[in-house]
């Protein structure tokens, strides 16, 4: 003897108490008396109400040209200005477009001694080591300044300094 298989439950055809039943897409897609048919207004409420632009006179906006004059247009220079939000030169190469070249690289950097090393060598040498211990700083990366170059057209696209 075979089990029958289970199904769906019955669907439920009423509506709750006190409220009248949904309306049927034909109910609602049909013709509404409260919105007009179609992309205008009906024709009472156009004339009853001012026009929807007020009109204005042709006026010609250039000068009328002589006969057997060429008509020139005035010579407009552009300038592009690249303004690189959020660009922040540190010690790590990043992503720039450079100016001159118009590309897009990612920076060269030039490590140069500035204060923060001299300083620190001056401090070196007044705590004892005068020994060329207080040349340490010059060999660290670190504290030195950054210049960040254009790999293409070995222009100066920013500097990072350290004091």
């Amino acid at each position: 003897m075979a089990m029958p298989m289970p199904t769906a439950p019955p669907m439920e055809n009423s509506t709750l108490v006190g409220h009248p039943p949904p309306p049927s897409y034909d109910e609602v897609s049909g013709a509404n008396p409260y919105y007009p048919a179609g992309p205008y207004p009906p024709a009472d409420m156009k004339a009853s109400g001012p026009p929807p632009y007020p009109t204005q006179e042709y006026s010609q906006m250039y000068p009328p040209t002589a006969q057997g004059q060429p008509v020139t247009s005035p010579v407009v220079a552009v300038q592009t200005v690249y303004v690189q939000p959020g660009l922040v030169f540190g010690n790590v190469p990043v992503q720039a477009h450079c100016p001159v070249c118009s590309q897009s690289v990612i920076t060269r950097l030039e490590y140069s001694s500035g204060p923060l090393v001299w300083l620190s060598c001056a401090g070196l040498a007044v705590f004892g080591c005068i020994y060329g211990c207080c040349l340490i700083p010059f060999c660290i990366e670190d504290l030195k300044d950054v210049t960040h170059h254009c790999p293409n057209c070995s222009s100066v696209l920013g500097v990072h300094k350290r004091f």
